[in-house]
């Protein structure tokens, strides 16, 4: 006898792009999908293939690099079509396009029944350019993404790549110059940035970081000093950081490095060279401070795709407002919470109206856990959702403002050592209370929302309500009323 009943239910398709990135350090597969402007992504694999490792000894792709690499691709490729993919889209960076093989590389790709672009460096510049802007839209620096066989840098400003340039000077090949002469690799940096006289044009501006070496030195760095908050994107170093983050990774053995940070062995491998690099840019550039970008080339290719009403649109608000609708009870939009809250904090900056906005969206999405771990959820939320277009202020207030809202009380969030002002932590408090009150008058829907008000009158904070809904002020909401406008050195009051 069977306890199951087994039901031929046909998934939602939303629509899928998987990227096949073909890199000098690593070959990955990254599938996303959903809203075209951000979509979420859904699968993210990699081999470490090292198709560069040889190329500034021989020239060439050694041939179990190859091997190793068309034995992934051959794998990506029947993930992709188990996935139903809509597109595909598979590019070729510097190892390809620089080894004397590389033709011999491209013909067994093909073979595979993969369509493969190889991109001049250039357009790899490009497009880790506006694999940022799409998740830092007024991002005002430059870019460097460090690959395995390329440094390539662009200078981004207004939403848009004004310049860009590429240096044959990624992990594996800057290892393969400093072998023997430490010097070697400041000589041939200088001689290459000499071609590219708009790379110091922009002192005291963000660098951005991209690709996996730099994020690992991110991530180092933030073990080093202790960092309460694990998400690297929009993550900011000092300038001052290179010196003491070499200190620190040469003060520990591997294996112990490997388990404090979850760096894989080839990253921890090519570290020196990343930080190395960085410290010739740091002189080159004189940026203000590093940046952390956790999108690049193949966030870039998506974005390339996109019309430009698309890529308007926030990436924070279209990711946040998504995935609160799916989590929450009734699906409702969450403007009308928003309206309803805003005219209590009228002296909000925009970007905190625009953070109250995510927050909004996600008021609901904790619903389905245990009463008792509904703050703790809302909270995880917020602090570690892979949204962009935030940092860690942003993420911050909001995983405040949710925490307070699903039952933590108007105390800040637990947390070892909080990375954002006391002031901000009170503000996001009192949006959790507010949004509190919310859920209890109208019992998670917006009708009602849209036919009352909550305002400052004076020294009040009043709730208006219409003849017809003035039962729903009951003793639970009259609670959270007053409990709100004492918070905020009020007096409650109803009419």
């Amino acid at each position: 006898m069977s306890f199951f009943v087994r039901k031929q239910n046909q998934p939602v398709h939303l629509y899928r792009t998987a990227i096949i990135d073909i890199g000098s350090n690593s070959v990955r597969l990254v599938v996303f999908s959903g809203p075209r402007r951000n979509p979420a992504l859904i699968f993210n694999e990699k081999v470490m293939a090292g198709l560069g490792r040889s190329l500034a000894e021989t020239g060439m792709i050694d041939e179990p690099s190859m091997a190793r690499a068309i034995q992934a691709l051959e794998r990506f490729r029947i993930v992709a079509r188990e996935m139903d993919v809509d597109e595909t889209v598979c590019v070729a960076t510097a190892a390809v396009r620089d080894a004397s093989n590389g033709d011999e590389f491209t013909r067994k790709v093909e073979a595979l029944g993969l369509e493969i672009t190889i991109l001049s460096g250039d357009d790899e510049a490009r497009t880790a350019g506006m694999g940022v802007l799409s998740a830092i839209p007024d991002a005002d620096g430059i870019v460097g993404d460090l690959g395995g066989g390329s440094l390539d840098l662009a200078r981004v400003a207004d939403g848009q790549v004004l310049d860009t340039a590429t240096l044959p000077l990624g992990v594996l090949r800057a290892a393969a110059i400093r072998k023997g002469d430490a010097a070697a690799l400041t000589r041939t940096f200088k001689q290459m940035v000499a071609a590219y006289p708009w790379l110091s044009r922009y002192p005291d501006k963000p660098f951005y970081l991209v690709g996996g070496s730099w994020r690992a030195f991110a991530r180092l760095d933030m073990h080093l000093t202790a960092f309460p908050l694990k998400v690297l994107h929009q993550y900011q170093i000092d300038i001052a950081r290179p010196e003491k983050v070499l200190a620190g990774f040469r003060s520990l053995d591997k294996e112990a490095l490997r388990q404090a940070t979850g760096l894989a062995p080839s990253r921890i491998e090519t570290l020196p060279d990343a930080i190395e690099l960085l410290r010739l840019m740091r002189r080159h550039l004189q940026p203000s401070a590093f940046v952390v970008s956790s999108f690049g080339l193949r966030e870039g290719l998506l974005y390339a795709r996109m019309d430009e009403e698309v890529r308007q649109r926030d990436p924070l608000l279209v990711a946040t407002e998504r995935f609160g609708q799916l989590q929450s009870r009734f699906g409702e939009d969450a403007l009308p919470l928003f309206d309803w809250i805003s005219p209590v904090f009228p002296d909000d900056p925009p970007e905190w109206q625009r953070w109250l906005m995510a927050a909004c969206h996600l008021s609901d999405v904790a619903w389905q856990a245990s009463p008792d771990f509904r703050a703790e959820r809302g909270l995880e939320i917020a602090l570690h959702g892979n949204w962009v277009g935030i940092d860690v202020h942003g993420r911050s207030m909001i995983g405040q403002a949710l925490y307070t809202n699903f039952g933590g009380g108007p105390r800040a969030f637990p947390l070892d050592r909080h990375v954002v002002p006391q002031n901000m932590l009170d503000r996001a408090i009192g949006w959790g209370l507010a949004m509190r009150l919310a859920q209890r008058l109208a019992a998670g829907t917006h009708d009602v929302l849209r036919r009352s008000a909550l305002k400052r009158n004076g020294d009040r904070l009043e709730l208006v309500l219409e003849d017809r809904d003035r039962a729903l002020l009951g003793e639970v909401v009259e609670r959270r009323l007053r409990r709100l406008a004492q918070y905020l050195g009020l007096r409650a009051g109803a009419i």
